[in-house]
């Protein structure tokens, strides 16, 4: 059963779904028995700055898609709760994938929502274009939208290549220099979780998003700017605390 944290109320119609189940494998020896997501940086849970992120967007729904050693990420937000938000932790039993776990989340969840943030719950992207992704999401004809990121090296990620509307075309080979890189950063309408395939494990990455390209089917890309955290690996996990203490200001502060 989902375990719940106190209440708030559906901001939007827009419920955002974080993916907290990453084994964090680079950095396994760093985290003792912590789930990646967990891992203490100024003071809360990496994951609670990345709530406290969305919950100052306007979020006030969220679903925490969790796998290993869950029942700390439960503990941690039924003991601190994170004021006005209600939070949804629904694990996964085996690792099902990025859009597996998505789906088994509001499977679990048992919540009904006109659209879906999802996001990752190791990473930040910290940008003022928050507003148009989810407008874009709930208004455009597009089944989904996804955050891009500019970046001045996109070796290490791979790159988007979309066109001068702003509708993806394809996803690009990693290389060196600048480029648009993906953000793990996604809006849907509920239209879309009827058309995802129910095999697990599945990837929003590798598998669902080529597929509806494939099928003639639209994904936009909204481009941001901006501070951009992944906790992943050693050298960037050695960056997280300054990069908390230095956007104080965007995050909710109750």
């Amino acid at each position: 059963m989902p375990m719940r944290s106190e209440g708030g109320h559906e901001a939007n119609g827009l419920t955002a779904v974080i993916l907290a189940g990453g084994l964090g494998t680079r950095i396994r020896h760093l985290l003792g028995e912590l789930p990646k997501p967990m891992m203490p940086v100024a003071g809360r849970p990496f994951l609670e700055w990345v709530v406290r992120y969305f919950a100052k967007q306007g979020i006030s729904r969220f679903v925490l898609a969790t796998g290993y050693r869950g029942e700390a990420i439960e503990k941690h937000f039924a003991q601190r709760p994170v004021g006005g938000v209600e939070i949804v932790c629904a694990r996964e039993s085996e690792p099902l994938g990025t859009a597996g776990a998505f789906l088994n989340a509001v499977k679990l969840s048992g919540l009904v929502s006109e659209n879906w943030l999802v996001a990752n719950g190791d990473s930040l992207v910290l940008t003022t274009e928050f507003g148009r992704l989810c407008t874009a999401a709930s208004e455009g004809t597009s089944l989904g939208v996804i955050l891009g990121l500019e970046v001045e090296d996109a070796g290490r990620f791979g790159s988007l290549q979309v066109t001068p509307e702003g509708v993806l075309k394809r996803f690009a080979e990693k290389r060196p220099g600048a480029g648009l890189i993906n953000a793990g950063v996604y809006a849907f309408r509920q239209q879309l979780l009827d058309m995802l395939p129910r095999t697990r494990p599945l990837s929003f990455e590798t598998e669902v998003f080529p597929a509806l390209l494939a099928e003639g089917h639209s994904l936009r890309v909204i481009s941001s700017h901006g501070p951009f955290l992944d906790i992943g690996t050693e050298e960037s996990l050695s960056q997280a605390e300054d990069f908390i203490r230095d956007h104080q200001d965007w995050f909710q502060r109750q």
